[in-house]
């Protein structure tokens, strides 16, 4: 199994995820040009992917789902209240209503020979989801736009061999920025985005011998650095009540408008 951020951040948000059979794209919060680009580097085209599965309805997360879905006809996968969220954002245009497939948190279902299971997140969407993705004996998660986590989330994560995690924020950079205070207390609540502290502590409950990559994503354009996400997470792991140290295990930052590199998930 591959997993490959084409982009991550607060501008736009697009994952691929495949096997040599199955190809699909978590979000398409970026321009269905800018997706097909990205997916050209990968040795693909739009016409190869099975689904697109989204997470929510925040623009940058659907910007060119229009585009892709009127052009190639792609199944777009989501929970009912994100597909009428969908359906009520003009910019998006409108898309054919044989395309939409409804799906429900913890409810499995198969793509060719991937298995996807939606999660609950908490976020202030109309019924947002991350997926938790396997082929085989390989598992991988995709979690961003969280405010926070419990011990549910916790559970639906442990035992995957990769994570794409949201880092989105330092606090202080936040706190000090440019933005409004409704905004800076939308971004801190628990339904907002999750810091890099918070990541952090998350992976540090996640983190076991098998895990084979970390990627942080959804990095804030104003709010965050790379550099201070990746020593943030790296510093929680460290300190954090466990065996293991940050060291152990590749830990990286997604590009915010590049494709980054391509994980293969042994």
């Amino acid at each position: 199994m591959r997993l490959c951020s084409i982009a991550s951040g607060s501008s736009g948000n697009c994952i691929y995820v495949g096997t040599d059979a199955t190809h699909i794209l978590v979000d398409v919060g970026i321009s269905g040009k800018k997706a097909e680009t990205g997916l050209n580097t990968l040795g693909l085209t739009c016409r190869d992917i099975d689904g697109i599965f989204i997470t929510h309805e925040h623009i940058d997360h659907i910007s060119g789902l229009g585009v892709l879905a009127r052009k190639y006809g792609i199944p777009i996968f989501a929970t009912k209240g994100t597909i009428a969220a969908i359906k009520q954002t003009k910019s998006v245009g409108t898309i054919d209503e044989d395309l939409f497939q409804t799906i429900s948190a913890e409810e499995k279902l198969t793509v060719k020979d991937m298995t996807l299971n939606p999660m609950q997140i908490s976020h202030d969407a109309a019924e947002p989801v991350a997926y938790r993705i396997s082929h085989g004996k390989k598992k991988l998660a995709i979690i961003t736009d969280l405010g926070t986590y419990n011990d549910y989330t916790v559970e639906c994560l442990k035992g995957m061999d990769a994570l794409f995690l949201e880092a989105n924020h330092d606090v202080n950079m936040l706190q000090v920025g440019p933005y409004p205070y409704y905004l800076k207390q939308r971004i801190l609540g628990n339904r907002g985005h999750l810091s890099n502290e918070l990541s952090g502590r998350l992976l540090s409950e996640l983190l076991h011998d098998k895990m084979q990559a970390v990627v942080l994503g959804h990095l804030s354009k104003e709010n965050n650095l790379p550099e201070l996400a990746y020593e943030t997470v790296r510093l929680e792991i460290t300190m954090a009540e466990n065996e293991y140290k940050a060291t152990d295990f590749p830990i990286s930052v997604a590009n915010r408008s590049e494709v980054s590199s391509l994980i293969h998930i042994a």
